[in-house]
């Protein structure tokens, strides 16, 4: 039986909403059933068998559709294998080493019992919506540090975790 998976996100200029996506890909590739949505979309979780939450990264707190779909499914989420993924160090450091989750975002892993968090890079380009990215953008910070090969390797490992786990069902 295929389980169905929600990838949700919190993306304020599309970065992270890109990640979303690719893992989604990879997971559908592997067979899985999947749908991919802004977190401030999504208003029931029943339909889904496991969830991957996504959020980036502003001044070391995660996007607010993240934390709020965290905070508003918690109970609906309850015993459903989840994941988290931030993105946003805009510098090669996730690609480095493992970067830990910021403090609000091991306190949600902690109250999901979530199975792992990933840190990615991230991208800030020209264009990027509000004035924290913009004075980035003019202090040389921008750039793309996303790392493709590596969300993909990521989500390759959870779709083999939810294989495994549907199949000893």
């Amino acid at each position: 039986m295929n389980a169905t998976v929600l990838v949700v996100h919190g993306s304020t200029n599309g970065s992270t909403a890109e990640i979303a996506d690719a893992v989604a890909a990879v997971l559908s590739k592997e067979g899985l059933t999947v749908e991919t949505r802004p977190a401030g979309t999504v208003k029931d979780v029943s339909p889904y068998d496991a969830v991957v939450i996504g959020g980036a990264l502003y001044a070391g707190r995660w996007h607010k559709d993240a934390r709020r779909f965290a905070r508003r499914n918690r109970r609906a989420l309850a015993g459903r294998p989840v994941w988290l993924f931030s993105s946003g160090p805009l510098d090669p450091s996730a690609g480095e080493r493992d970067v830990p989750p910021v403090p609000g975002v091991r306190r949600i892993m902690d109250r999901l019992d979530a199975r792992e968090h990933v840190t990615f890079g991230g991208r800030l380009e020209e264009g990027a919506r509000g004035w924290v990215a913009r004075m980035l953008l003019k202090n040389g910070k921008g750039g793309d540090f996303r790392d493709f090969h590596r969300i993909e390797g990521w989500a390759a490992g959870v779709a083999g975790e939810l294989t495994r786990v549907r199949s000893e069902v």
